[in-house]
């Protein structure tokens, strides 16, 4: 259960290690105007925005491989939490897809984070 943990949360790391480079470095990119469904001139006008959101992607990515490393549940369980709650207030605000890129993995991970700690090992 341990290595399927470290997995997930792993997983969740890396796709917000990918948010980083999709909103600091892809923003005004064709890659960056599909995802987000952008014009060019809009992509342009907040690519400065979306560089500071690609930044606070990076923090819970480490934070999220600082645990995994570590195999710190409590680090692990924050950082997922952080995830899960911008991933909600982002479906709320933003679009739903939000929920089921960026939430819905941490949530899974969180459950095996949680499954597996000692005060749940049988």
């Amino acid at each position: 259960m341990f290595i399927a943990t470290t997995i997930a949360v792993a997983l969740v790391a890396l796709l917000h290690l990918y948010f980083l480079v999709l909103e600091m470095f892809l923003w005004t990119r064709p890659i960056g105007l599909r995802t987000f469904r952008m014009t060019p001139e809009f992509a342009e006008a907040s690519k400065s925005l979306a560089a500071n959101q690609g930044l606070y992607n990076g923090f819970l990515a480490a934070g999220l491989l600082w645990g995994a490393i570590l195999g710190d549940v409590a680090i692990e369980q924050f950082f997922l939490g952080c995830v899960i709650i911008a991933g909600l207030f982002g479906a709320a605000t933003v679009g739903r897809k939000i929920l089921w890129v960026q939430a819905v993995p941490a949530l899974i991970a969180l459950g095996l984070v949680i499954a597996s700690s000692p005060q749940f090992a049988p």
